[in-house]
């Protein structure tokens, strides 16, 4: 908000201080519309890091369109976000980029929460849900119990 405020001082124009937002929201747009392209949607990466990088969620059709879906409303978020702002920025609507930002600020950012959520949520009942659980081996069984080191 202070670099936008800046713009503005610099330039003097009010309808600049939207400018920042504009182009950050392309180049988010880019880079996650990008990972899926390179087949590796964010979504998936993110929820694969919290999970300890230990699943191939990749090889799993149902996982990966899960993610694609749910990389693709974020981007798509992003995406409109830069359209309508940067038409408005464009024919002067200063009124109405103030309009636009919070009408296209938290509603939509809940909408791709939700799918990211629906994703991660399917991803796991797929992949950590459905994990068997390793038996206990014949040696572990018979070891004896840990006696408390405090004592």
């Amino acid at each position: 908000m202070l670099v936008a405020a800046g713009i503005v001082a610099l330039t003097g124009s009010a309808k600049d201080f939207f400018l920042l937002g504009i182009w950050v929201a392309f180049a988010g747009f880019l880079a996650i519309f990008g990972s899926v392209l390179l087949r590796r949607p964010l979504t998936g990466v993110a929820w694969n890091l919290l999970h300890g990088g230990a699943y191939a969620w990749r090889t799993d059709r149902q996982v990966l369109r899960a993610h694609d879906i749910a990389t693709l409303a974020a981007a798509s978020v992003l995406g409109a976000r830069f359209v309508v702002k940067q038409w408005l920025y464009l024919h002067d609507a200063t009124g109405w980029l103030a309009f636009a930002k919070i009408s296209m600020g938290t509603p939509l950012t809940v909408v791709a929460a939700l799918a990211v959520a629906w994703a991660f949520r399917a991803t796991s009942k797929r992949l950590v849900d459905s994990r068997p659980v390793p038996p206990v081996t014949q040696q572990e069984a018979e070891l004896p119990p840990r006696q408390d080191a405090s004592r």
